[in-house]
């Protein structure tokens, strides 16, 4: 696995081997060749990698909204490993280090990179998505500035979750939440489990959260949300559920995160917050939505977007080092890299149910 997650087919160095994506369902161990090693680059050992909820989408579908794959490719990209290898020019790590990656590699040159929002990049070679594979890999090769060392007492499996985590702190960036900030998270999935963590660590003294499904709810307040509220499928039930939000509350909602990206879900968001407040979108469950956008509007309630995210690791790792965040307590299922356990892994996680975050051990 190389730069960018390219795999070089003609380099002949010793077999690496990736789980490759082939067809709808359909995961296959098969080789993948790692690219010569730059300068600026490290080799590194992956010792755990977590299932994201894209990852699932392309094993079920073959694409997540608008990026569809076309051949076959290597999933994964919440990780982390041990620095085998560095190139001539790394002055910071050393061969043995353990590593969290940062998956996305931006071009640097254009003016969005320029202006510092790196995760717009129109020219993103991100793992595991299309046309770049992914870090589920024995091995990869990444640039050296994207690899941060773990703190000594923060594991290899909290290191690969600071991938799913970064969202969360990149979502509570583009909201302001604070101390004063009082947070409705919607759905109760992955996300917005460790969207909680991330709210509570910002400071946010009051935290509701919502779902239609009984045991992530006590979830959710085994991990520390102040209440819930169980919400149908519905979207006439909007009005009803507003209500029983803003009560389990007992204060006005100053910032909900969207963490499904449903028709009803912002719906939700956007009824329950205060006049002034904000909306976040975190979850993209579909690409068009209709909402009461004019209402909100009326009430002057901004609704900001997140996509992946930016200089983030640093603040992970400083929030798993001191204890502020355990992010272990969300890893449910843990599978080796064999054959038969990369197809149940997938298979764990696409069925939902108990299953918060499915973890390979390499």
């Amino acid at each position: 696995m190389g730069k960018g997650g390219m795999c070089d087919g003609e380099k002949k160095e010793a077999e690496n081997m990736a789980a490759w994506l082939v067809a709808k369902n359909t995961l296959k161990i098969q080789p993948c060749q790692l690219p010569p090693l730059g300068s600026h680059d490290v080799k590194i050992r992956m010792k755990a990698v977590g299932i994201c909820g894209s990852d699932v989408h392309y094993f079920k579908a073959m694409r997540v909204a608008n990026f569809i794959l076309k051949e076959p490719m290597v999933l994964g990209h919440e990780c982390a490993g041990i620095i085998e290898e560095v190139g001539s020019e790394v002055k910071h790590l050393v061969v043995g280090d353990r590593v969290a990656l940062e998956p996305g590699i931006s071009c640097s040159r254009c003016n969005i990179c320029k202006d510092g929002r790196y995760n717009l990049c129109e020219n993103m070679k991100f793992f595991s998505s299309p046309p770049y594979n992914g870090s589920l890999a024995n091995q990869v090769v990444h640039p050296a500035d994207l690899c941060f060392k773990l703190p000594e007492n923060v594991s290899l499996e909290e290191g690969a979750m600071c991938e799913p985590l970064s969202v969360g702190i990149h979502a509570c960036r583009r909201a302001n939440v604070g101390p004063e900030t009082n947070v409705l998270i919607v759905g109760a999935g992955p996300i917005g489990l460790i969207m909680m963590l991330a709210a509570r660590a910002f400071g946010a003294p009051r935290i509701v959260i919502v779902d239609v499904d009984d045991y992530r709810l006590s979830v959710g307040k085994d991990l520390g949300a102040d209440q819930f509220v169980k919400v149908s499928t519905s979207i006439q039930d909007v009005d009803a559920e507003v209500g029983e939000i803003q009560k389990a509350m007992g204060a006005q909602v100053d910032v909900a995160f969207d963490c499904a990206g449903f028709d009803k879900t912002m719906s939700t968001a956007l009824n329950a917050t205060r006049a002034g407040g904000k909306v976040c979108l975190v979850g993209f469950g579909h690409s068009e939505m209709t909402v009461p956008l004019t209402p909100a509007a009326a009430r002057e309630v901004d609704i900001v977007g997140i996509f992946r995210y930016k200089n983030t690791w640093p603040l992970c790792l400083e929030l798993l080092e001191s204890g502020k965040i355990d992010a272990k307590r969300l890893i449910t299922h843990r599978f080796g890299f064999s054959q038969e356990e990369v197809v149940e892994a997938f298979e764990t996680s696409a069925r939902g149910g108990s299953a918060i975050k499915v973890m390979f051990n390499l």
